[in-house]
């Protein structure tokens, strides 16, 4: 196959109407990563601090941050897994 032809073939299957994927770029992604770095940075501060109950609230928001994207997922806002 010439490379002419290779470009064209390429061209040709990436211009149809097949859907792409989200890679993650989904809103209910980027909600449980952001609500995860908080709860991280939170724990860390807590950490570093010396206070526990600050710490366990970190720990929380990491469990609520997984919550609220599974929720959000179901919700419609998320990729739907392939079965």
């Amino acid at each position: 196959m010439a490379m002419s032809d290779m470009h064209t073939s390429q061209a040709a299957a990436n211009s149809g109407p097949t859907k792409q994927g989200h890679h993650g770029s989904t809103p209910a992604a980027w909600t449980t990563v952001v609500i995860i770095a908080i709860a991280f940075f939170v724990g860390t501060l807590a950490l570093i601090i010396g206070n526990w109950s600050l710490f366990w609230v970190g720990v929380a928001l990491v469990v609520v941050g997984a919550v609220v994207g599974k929720i959000m997922q179901k919700a419609g806002l998320g990729t739907i897994p392939k079965r």
